[in-house]
């Protein structure tokens, strides 16, 4: 049966891989058509009476109506979904609320309705498929699959259920994977995450385990657990294992640390979930950045980063962008999302099709001077400072020190090293080289004598899970910034005492 399940995969894939070619040859005329189907399905909710949606036939036409929108700007029309009413965002009632913890409204209610769900399943389905269409692999079929995820067990409010994006999307793996996949229910349902990790050790280890999925700073947990446990490499302890699943954060910090913990390379496919949608997936193993989903029911307006803060940044269409530039990721969809801002920041790596890599969050930057810093170039620095030494690096994050105790003000990276480098002037100065490459303003601030070269603090091994699990925030979807334009972060680490 199980050879069955792989000779089928492939005609399946062949013919999704088709389709998807199809809307990506076509991009503009697909987000327009995605576009009309949204203001005409909604015209008659709450939110479409109030901007005017039966008056709307243009890109124009709902840029002057419908202003951006981040959660809080949003959440007087949440608040009547949660509690029951019904064509508010969108016609009828959503299936689920998908809970997230927001650091300024407290936790987020993000709706995921009838027309929404299939799109966050199709995309995960066709993210493999696509995988198998390039490379012909169809081992990992036969094996078992393991989904670090949140919790599936969902509470219920006012007859709508509720919880983790991940925990929401469990319920809906298709039943030709369900002897596969991995962990048990029971498992899955355990709540504190160490708690958890270990019962997933036990649960697998002596499984043939083909496919590992999860934030890369969570499954690395789980391998080490695994290695304490076996005392052998993860590549060795399930020798079929031959393709990794991530998400959430750039892989590429993590990128050296797991080939050690796997002990041989495997292939790997990012995607870009989110509880507002399925954005993107990397559909080609050898081309940079992910396949942006516009034929998902999501309509897609994009403002450059520089100028999303001034009083009304122009917002631009699929049409218009570039290649490089930073921006603001904008979205509308059949969630009843309207021109809503996801506090994401993404550039395009290709425009036939249309690729995107996340460069960070538009609220996780370092200006505290003017210099800019974005999570693409602290994550790009440290890859070029790492690059064919034995450092590797667990976790980092960055902060500005505005008032040192002497000398001029600094960027800080507190970084956990699993290698510590041999000479850590050169590796400094490895950093130091990359940022000003990237980023000319703190290059600037550096020459003219406002800022001095950064400077690292070593954190103690798992110094980062004890800060996470110190608010609460160990294990499932959460990560760590990788830099803020404040000391919160950086003075609890120091304050908790996880510096070395």
């Amino acid at each position: 049966m199980a050879s069955i399940k792989a000779a089928l995969s492939k005609p399946f894939a062949k013919l999704i891989a088709l389709r998807i070619k199809k809307w990506a040859s076509n991009p503009v005329e697909t987000q327009k058509s995605v576009f009309k189907n949204l203001i005409s399905e909604a015209k008659h909710t709450a939110f479409g009476k109030d901007h005017n949606f039966a008056e709307i036939s243009t890109y124009e036409d709902f840029k002057s109506r419908v202003p951006i929108r981040d959660y809080e700007d949003l959440k007087p029309y949440v608040e009547r979904v949660v509690k029951g009413e019904a064509d508010i965002l969108w016609k009828g009632k959503p299936l689920y609320f998908a809970k997230t913890s927001g650091t300024t409204s407290g936790a987020k209610y993000i709706p995921i309705t009838k027309e929404s769900m299939p799109t966050h399943v199709n995309a995960a389905r066709n993210a493999i498929l696509l995988y198998i269409n390039e490379t012909g692999n169809t081992q990992f079929v036969n094996g078992k699959m393991i989904f670090l995820q949140g919790s599936p067990v969902l509470e219920e409010k006012n007859g709508i259920k509720l919880g983790r994006l991940s925990g929401i999307v469990a319920h809906y793996v298709p039943k030709y994977l369900q002897k596969n996949r991995m962990p048990s229910l029971e498992t899955n349902c355990i709540e504190d995450w160490e708690t958890k990790v270990d019962a997933i050790v036990e649960e697998t280890v002596d499984e043939n385990m083909t496919i590992i999925s999860g934030i890369p700073s969570w499954v690395q947990m789980y391998f080490e657990r695994l290695i304490e446990k076996k005392d052998q490499k993860v590549g060795e302890i399930f020798k079929n294992f031959n393709l990794f699943i991530f998400g959430g954060v750039n892989y590429e910090p993590y990128r050296a640390k797991f080939e050690n913990l796997i002990g041989r390379k495997v292939d790997s496919i990012e995607l870009y979930p989110a509880s507002e949608g399925f954005f993107a997936f990397q559909d080609k193993q050898n081309e940079r950045g992910m396949l942006l989903q516009l034929n998902s029911g999501i309509f897609y307006e994009f403002v450059e980063a520089e100028s999303f803060f001034e009083k009304e940044p122009k917002r631009i269409m699929i049409d218009d962008v570039k290649l490089g530039v930073n921006y603001v990721m904008i979205v509308s969809t059949t969630a009843g999302l309207w021109a809503y801002n996801l506090g994401d920041t993404i550039q395009f790596t290709s425009l036939s099709p249309y690729r995107v890599i996340v460069s960070g969050r538009i609220k996780h930057f370092i200006s505290a001077f003017g210099e800019h810093v974005i999570g693409k170039e602290v994550e790009q620095a440290l890859k070029e400072a790492i690059e064919g030494t034995s450092i590797s690096v667990n976790e980092f994050t960055v902060a500005p020190q505005i008032n040192p105790s002497e000398g001029l003000p600094y960027h800080e990276w507190l970084i956990e090293f699993e290698n510590e480098p041999d000479d850590v002037q050169r590796f400094v100065q490895g950093l130091e080289q990359s940022l000003q490459k990237q980023n000319s303003y703190y290059l600037d601030l550096i020459e003219g004598k406002v800022l001095q070269p950064l400077k690292i603090t070593s954190i103690k091994k798992d110094g980062f899970q004890t800060y996470m699990k110190s608010i609460g925030k160990l294990g499932g979807q959460n990560k760590i910034p990788r830099l803020s334009n404040d000391r919160k972060i950086a003075d609890e680490i120091h304050n908790q005492g996880l510096t070395k």
